[in-house]
């Protein structure tokens, strides 16, 4: 969905300048961070509510957020600006405003222990296949920048969608180590983080797919 243009736009980015990393280099995170640890990538992180719970009950790990949509990324990172300023550093999280098309042209090969896509763009019409996150092109691009061990998780609304994702998976050589048709009714609920979308369906008693693979 297009986002209306947030007011003033330039200027809070640019109030939120420290949080974002442009045109990164893709063997520098460590530096980007100030500290080598286990990193995680959530892409589409929609306005952050996901990613910054990940970061503040993983404080040991390094955390990045992506999102394609100028609007939408400040609203995520203003959030982390009005934790930090309840006194919640969260300095182990770092946001890219771009469109992913290949991993390897922002991460360095196996730097990342996993990688989250949460509901994202199901893109329903069969030509347009491959702009899916887990089309099987993508699933082996993720495999080129995550470590062995490393996983993927994918949280959907979108019934089709994840019949196509264990699909696309089955393409691949990765073992699907987590899957259910009703995460709210399984055994893996309690561990795992909502994001926005998912709490108003979870409230709506609407049903969510989830699946994790290793890498």
């Amino acid at each position: 969905m297009r986002q209306r243009k947030a007011k003033d736009l330039d200027r809070r980015l640019e109030e939120c300048a420290e949080l974002m990393i442009d045109n990164p280099e893709p063997d520098k995170w460590q530096e980007y961070f100030g500290r080598d640890a286990n990193t995680f990538v959530e892409i589409g992180c929609g306005k952050g509510n996901f990613i910054i719970k990940k970061a503040m009950d993983n404080p040991e790990c390094n955390f990045v957020a992506i999102e394609g949509q100028e609007t939408v990324i400040l609203r995520a990172m203003e959030k982390v600006l009005e934790l930090r300023e309840e006194g919640v550093p969260l300095d182990n999280l770092r946001f890219m405003c771009t469109f992913v098309n290949d991993m390897r042209d922002l991460f360095a090969p196996e730097s990342l222990a996993g990688i989250y896509l949460n509901f994202s763009d199901p893109w329903p019409k069969a030509r347009h296949a491959k702009r899916r996150l887990t089309h099987r092109n993508r699933l082996m691009n993720y495999g080129q920048v995550v470590k062995e061990g490393g996983f993927v998780e994918f949280k959907t609304d979108n019934d089709d969608l994840f019949e196509f994702t264990l699909e696309e998976i089955g393409e691949t050589n990765y073992a699907i180590m987590e899957q259910t048709r009703n995460l709210h009714g399984s055994q893996y609920d309690s561990r795992l983080t909502m994001t926005e979308y998912e709490h108003k369906f979870y409230e709506q008693g609407k049903n969510i797919n989830y699946v994790k693979i290793m890498l």
